[in-house]
C-alpha cells in the first residue's frame, strides 16, 4: 500500500500516486511518500521506476531487516533505523525496520506496517500543514524523534523488573527466577545491539556530514543523538547490573544448598556411631555384656548413644560448624 502526502500551495493533500514532475526540486511542490510491506514488483516500481534509487539500496529496503545504517548516494541520502516493539507479554524486544530514501524536497519511507511512530505522523501530517512545510529533513526528524521516545517507557518497565528480581534473588523471596533473569539479559542484549548503531547513524546526522541536514536540523538531530547516547549507556549499566543479580541468585541457591548439606552432614554423622554400636551388639556372636540386669544393658546402649550425641554437637558447636 502507498500512501503519498503532498504540501503545496499552503495545504497538505493525500494521493495514492507520485507524479514525476514533482521530483523537481524547483516544482515548489514537499511531499512523503510511504510504503507499507510493498512485494517486489511495487517496489522496483516506485522505487526504481519512478524515483531511479540505486539498485543496492533498494535490494536492502525490499529485504528482510538490516542493521542501522546511512549511506549517501548522489541526489538522495539512504538510512536504516529501527523502531523499537516491545511486546509486554512475550518478555522480549523486537524491532522493525524502517527505510528512509531522503531527496531535496522528498522522504520515502519503507516498512512492514507496525511502525507506530509513523503510523502518528501520517495521523498528524494530513491534519497540520506545517509538518511537510518545513521540508522533508524536518519529517525525518519528527519520525526518528518519535521512534527514539518509544524507548523510554520499555526501559522503565525493564527497571522495575530488575527491581522486583533483584530483591527476590538477593533476599531469598524467589524461586525459579533463572528464566526471568535469563530473558531480561536476552532483552538487553538485543536492545545495545540496535541502539549502539542507531545512536552512531543519528550521530552522523548531528554532526552534518551531508549536504541535506542544515545546522537547524543538525541541532535537532543532536537532541535525539543525546537520548540515544543515554539509552545506549543505560542498557550497559543494566546489563552489568543484570549480571550481578544473576551471580547474586546463583549464590543464593549455593548458600541454600550449602545450608541443607550441612544439616544433613550433622545428622548422618551423629547417626553413623549409632549405627555402628546397634550393629555391632546386634550380632550372633559372644560380646561382653553390662554389669547388671538383662533388662538393663538395653539402657547402657541407649546411654551411650545420648552420651556421644551430646558430645558430637558440644564438638560441632565448639568448631562453630553449627
Amino acid at each position: 500500500m502507498i500512501s503519498v502526502y503532498v504540501y503545496r500551495n499552503g495545504e497538505t493533500q493525500k494521493t495514492d500516486r507520485v507524479d514525476p514532475k514533482w521530483l523537481d526540486p524547483a516544482s515548489g511542490v514537499t511531499f512523503w511518500v510511504d510504503i507499507v510491506q510493498p512485494t517486489h514488483e511495487e517496489g522496483q516500481a516506485i522505487l526504481g521506476g519512478t524515483f531511479h534509487f540505486h539498485p543496492l539500496s533498494i535490494e536492502d529496503a525490499l529485504s528482510e531487516i538490516h542493521h542501522p545504517k546511512i549511506e549517501p548516494y548522489d541526489r538522495y541520502l539512504y538510512v536504516i533505523l529501527h523502531g523499537i516493539d516491545f511486546k509486554p507479554g512475550e518478555h522480549r524486544f523486537a524491532t522493525r525496520d524502517v527505510d528512509f530514501f531522503l531527496g531535496e524536497n522528498y522522504l520515502v519511507t519503507v516498512h512492514d506496517g507496525g511502525s507506530r511512530s509513523i503510523n502518528k505522523i501520517k495521523e498528524l501530517c494530513y491534519q497540520h500543514a506545517h509538518i511537510l512545510e518545513e521540508g522533508p529533513v524536518a519529517l525525518l526528524h519528527r519520525i526518528v524523534d518519535s521512534m527514539i521516545d518509544n524507548y523510554a517507557p520499555e526501559l522503565e518497565e525493564i527497571e522495575e523488573q530488575m527491581d522486583q528480581l533483584e530483591d527476590e534473588a538477593i533476599l531469598g523471596a524467589g524461586d525459579n527466577l533463572m528464566r526471568p533473569i535469563l530473558s531480561i539479559k536476552r532483552d538487553l542484549s538485543a536492545l545495545r545491539r540496535v541502539v549502539i548503531p542507531q545512536r552512531d547513524v543519528v550521530g552522523r546526522l548531528a554532526r552534518r556530514e551531508f549536504p541535506q541536514i542544515s545546522n537547524e536540523m543538525a541541532y535537532r538531530f543532536r537532541d535525539v543523538y543525546d537520548h540515544l547516547v543515554r539509552y545506549s549507556d543505560e542498557a550497559t549499566m543494566f546489563q552489568d547490573r543484570v549480571t550481578g543479580i544473576l551471580e547474586g541468585y546463583l549464590s543464593a541457591i549455593s548458600n541454600r544448598l550449602n545450608r541443607v548439606m550441612k544439616v544433613l552432614t550433622v545428622v548422618s554423622t551423629i547417626v553413623l556411631p549409632m549405627t555402628v554400636l546397634t550393629g555391632l551388639w546386634g550380632m550372633n556372636v559372644p560380646l561382653p555384656h553390662f554389669a547388671g540386669a538383662e533388662g538393663l544393658q538395653f539402657w547402657w546402649v541407649v546411654g551411650i548413644m545420648a552420651a556421644i550425641t551430646v558430645v558430637m554437637l558440644a564438638a560441632f558447636r565448639w568448631k562453630r560448624w553449627i
